[in-house]
């Protein structure tokens, strides 16, 4: 169960946010501030996964609070709610830290995807805390054709450098592709560094990638390395590549080319040794068509292109799916341990799947929490699964 923490001073952005976040994922457990100061009362008295806040609020501001947060709880990711006019705010609170921005009216599809991508990068740090991560933390479950020359194509391009795009829907498992072929590879005893584009404005991502020297721009106090210095002999993975600006695409695109890079600021040229892999939702070969995406950065990055199925395309893969689900599920919560029945995986194969394999997972968890019993049951799966 995630805890997430609203600061927003209007009540109609606070019933919106918690009725889109409830009815993504009911394991929430949703608590509301009304403004600056009773989010940083709530902050000092209980622990949470998440934050969303408001900027322009009464008593305290937004920025008030993201300073808050980063000293009392770094490790909270914060996603920020801007309104039309608090651009260049919301932007100097992407430079001190905050993991997002949404802008009001809040883009629903953008907000619920910037809240799993906190929420999953909260569960790689706490992980991380305890124990060094290997690629068995990172296992592609199942045996289905895909699956297998997917498995296949890993072992094969892990011990070189080559660039790899990894393209597939939303919740399908990239990541665990990218993460595979690290942990797999010469490189991964050197640091595997996590870029989400899409969570990056065009107006912060030179800077997020390349770094800056102090004084590049008004809040550069310091000089600060980039993700491509932090990924130096190790691995880049940039995200929902697809939904970078075609500004920033250009500068990657250089970087790509030269293996050397310069921080916002400077003239010093920078040599890095990074492999790069990316990933996206979209179908790039369009994008191009639309003017949206570089032709000459997708032939840099596509040099193996590797395609995840949906969920939806490998059916027979649920089963494993969800006895894995059901083990690390009840490991990680401290949930009893449960079973489920042949009817009640049967009823899950007959399901559309469109969030895919994070679905399935979503969906499993709150069958742990909800059924009553050491079995979950088909009337279980029809009750609880909200398909």
């Amino acid at each position: 169960m995630s805890k997430i923490l609203i600061i927003e001073d209007e009540e109609s952005i606070r019933r919106v946010l918690n009725k889109v976040l409830i009815q993504d994922d009911k394991s929430y457990s949703i608590t509301e501030a009304v403004d600056g100061l009773d989010g940083i009362s709530k902050i000092n008295s209980s622990k949470y996964d998440l934050i969303l806040c408001d900027i322009k609020m009464p008593k305290k501001d937004g920025i008030e609070v993201l300073k808050h947060i980063l000293e009392e709880c770094p490790n909270t990711p914060t996603i920020m709610i801007s309104g039309h006019g608090d651009l260049e705010t919301a932007v100097e609170s992407m430079r001190l830290g905050a993991f997002d921005y949404i802008s009001k009216p809040p883009d629903l599809n953008r907000l619920l995807n910037s809240v799993r991508s906190a929420l999953l990068n909260k569960n790689f740090v706490k992980k991380g805390k305890s124990k060094s991560r290997t690629s068995s933390d990172f296992n592609i479950i199942g045996k289905s054709e895909a699956i297998t020359n997917i498995q296949k194509m890993i072992d094969k391009v892990s011990l070189t450098n080559a660039k790899v795009l990894i393209q597939g829907p939303n919740g399908s498992g990239k990541e665990l592709v990218a993460h595979q072929i690290h942990m797999n590879s010469l490189r991964n005893s050197a640091p595997f560094i996590e870029v989400n584009c899409a969570a990056i404005p065009s107006e912060l991502i030179e800077s997020e990638l390349f770094g800056h020297v102090k004084g590049a721009f008004t809040s550069a106090v310091k000089d600060k390395a980039g993700k491509f210095e932090a990924a130096n002999g190790g691995t880049i993975f940039l995200d929902e590549i697809g939904d970078m600006s075609m500004s920033a695409q250009s500068k990657v695109l250089r970087a790509l080319q030269e293996n050397k890079i310069q921080r916002v600021g400077s003239e010093r040229d920078l040599i890095v040794d990074v492999r790069v892999i990316a990933a996206t939702n979209k179908n790039l070969r369009k994008e191009i068509k639309e003017n949206n995406f570089r032709e000459d950065l997708f032939h840099r990055l596509a040099v193996i292109e590797i395609d995840v199925p949906s969920l939806n395309k490998r059916l027979s893969d649920i089963p494993l799916l969800v006895e894995h689900f059901l083990k690390d599920i009840s490991k990680s919560s401290d949930h009893q341990l449960k079973t489920i029945d042949k009817d009640g995986v049967d009823q899950l194969k007959k399901y559309n799947w469109t969030g895919n394999v994070r679905e399935l997972r979503n969906v499993i968890e709150r069958l742990i929490i909800l059924s009553d019993g050491k079995k979950i049951s088909k009337k279980d799966v029809i009750k609880y699964s909200n398909k």
